[in-house]
């Protein structure tokens, strides 16, 4: 099998063990991420309505870092704190979406917590 898809593929099974063990609630939604090569996407689930509440990423016009790096990573966490400020969430429950808690996803969330979001 060709390494790309097998490490895909690993990252999939990864991802359905986390969600079986992490939901959203009204109170507490999710704060599911997913990056590409070239952005970085967030959103904030209500699993039991089955609803996205807030979303930001590095795609938004108002986004003030572009690419999928460390920085652009933090901006992208400042953000979701504030939209989710402004929706009335201060706790959530993270969804690393199958990456290691490491580099981009890190800085990611490090930016939220220090911003307001409590995981």
């Amino acid at each position: 099998m060709d390494r790309a898809k097998q490490r895909v593929e690993s990252r999939g099974r990864i991802r359905q063990r986390i969600r079986r063990k992490v939901l959203g609630t009204a109170e507490r939604p999710r704060l599911a991420v997913f990056k590409s090569l070239k952005h970085i996407y967030v959103q904030l689930i209500d699993d039991a309505a089955g609803k996205t509440l807030v979303a930001a990423s590095t795609r938004d016009k108002d986004s003030s870092a572009k690419g999928a790096n460390a920085a652009a990573a933090k901006a992208v966490g400042v953000a979701i704190a504030k939209k989710a400020k402004d929706k009335g969430v201060t706790r959530v429950v993270f969804d690393r979406g199958g990456y290691l808690y490491h580099g981009n996803i890190k800085a990611l969330a490090d930016a939220a917590r220090e911003n307001g979001l409590e995981f």
